[in-house]
Parts: structure tokens; C-alpha cells; sequence
């Protein structure tokens, strides 16, 4: 991967096939599996911070959101999406895109990152995001309605990015 700059409103046309698949699926988003592509990029693109997008060869292989995870007193910790492509998957995006994500939140003025809702069967995920230093600091019993499983759990995931002052 050559590149993880910010998106414009062109890019949505690359995001658009990935995110209607992730959101199709059902597996790892809370969105519509009927999502139109105005919808999502709303969600997307329109309501978050920033987003940005990780590419190669002018190719887009994946996007993440920042956003405040919640205003006024809570205003420092900020809340992120990811999605990759399918092509790209198991390629670093992702892990790449996290820890953009982290020195864009502290460039930002955030002191944490919080996943608020990382659902149970994403083990990738989850691995991933422990490998990075993120905690599970809950879980939400059948806060999840998985297409093939039924409800299952969703985590909530926490880092502190800052160095304690």
C-alpha cells in the first residue's frame, strides 16, 4: 500500500463497492443490508470528522472515519470505522489505517479511541485491535443480530493514546 490520504467526495464511487458488500453481509456493521449509496455516504463520508482512504496505484484498497465518539466532557476520545476491500484483505490495510487512525486522532487534540461496538464473531478484528494495544472494556450480551447466527455479543474497545501527563 502506497498511500492513506484524505477523501473526497470522487472517492465515494470507490468506497461505495466494499461498503455495500460489508453492509450486505451483515456480519460485522449495524447498517442496512439494503444501504443505498446516498445513505452511505452520509454515514460515511458527509457525517464523520475526516475520512480518509488507504490507496495503491490509484487504486482504493480500504477507508476509515474519525469522528468524536461524544461531545462536552467526553469530547476527547474519538470513535473509528474501517472497511477494506475484499481484494485487499489480509494485506496490512487494516493494521496500516489503525495506526493512521491513531496519529491522525492525537493530531487531532484526542486523547483516546473507542470501538463502541466490535461484533464477537469478528475475530480478525479483535485480534487485530489487540495486537494494537486496544482493551475490551465491555461486552454487549446479544447486542448483535448476525444473518447466521442470531444475536450474538458485541465488544467495546478502548485505547488511552496519550502518554499520562
Amino acid at each position: 500500500m502506497s498511500s492513506i490520504r484524505e477523501a473526497t467526495s470522487q472517492d465515494f464511487d470507490l468506497i461505495w463497492p466494499f461498503f455495500r458488500e460489508v453492509a450486505h453481509q451483515g456480519t460485522t456493521y449495524a447498517y442496512p443490508t439494503n444501504v443505498t449509496k446516498d445513505q452511505a455516504a452520509d454515514m460515511w463520508l458527509r457525517a464523520p470528522q475526516l475520512t480518509f482512504v488507504a490507496e495503491e496505484d490509484a487504486q482504493v484498497l480500504g477507508s476509515y472515519y474519525i469522528k468524536p465518539n461524544a461531545l462536552g466532557p467526553g469530547a476527547h476520545v474519538c470513535n473509528c470505522g474501517y472497511m477494506v476491500s475484499p481484494a485487499a484483505r489480509g494485506k496490512g490495510v487494516a493494521t496500516a489505517m489503525c495506526e493512521h487512525s491513531q496519529r491522525t486522532a492525537v493530531e487531532l487534540g484526542y486523547k483516546a479511541m473507542q470501538f463502541n461496538s466490535v461484533v464477537s464473531t469478528n475475530v480478525g478484528a479483535i485480534k487485530l485491535w489487540n495486537r494494537l494495544g486496544f482493551e475490551t472494556v465491555g461486552r454487549l450480551p446479544n447486542a448483535f443480530d448476525h444473518p447466521d447466527l442470531g444475536y450474538v455479543d458485541c465488544m467495546v474497545m478502548y485505547k488511552w493514546l496519550v502518554a499520562p501527563s
